[in-house]
């Protein structure tokens, strides 16, 4: 892919980024250089390579799946807010926490 210094100046107007005329030609090299490099890769013949995740044969450490703390929901339910309605009873129903209705 060519580039010329107006798809520079187009792109960097895109960009909303001010670009004078020396700031353009620097980019245009840099960039052509970039493209130029991604068309070499692009060329290579890869159909017979097989993909990998890994540059290095790489396994991560797994632990065992153990439960290692109980269920405290009754303990933390018992300590919710009081409801408003002068009953007394902490704010939950069927295992959730009661809340205000925020939105209409």
């Amino acid at each position: 892919m060519a580039l010329n210094i107006t798809d520079i100046k187009s792109i960097a107007h895109l960009a909303r980024i001010e670009i004078n005329e020396q700031e353009a030609a620097t980019t245009l090299t840099k960039l052509s250089g970039i493209l130029g490099l991604i068309e070499q890769m692009q060329a290579v013949d890869t159909k017979d390579i097989t993909p990998m995740s890994h540059s290095q044969n790489v396994v991560q450490r797994l632990r065992e799946d153990v439960v290692t703390q109980t269920n405290q929901r009754e303990e933390f339910q018992k300590i919710a807010p009081i409801l408003g309605n002068g009953s007394g009873l902490p704010a939950v129903q069927d295992g959730l926490y009661l809340v205000p209705q925020v939105i209409e």
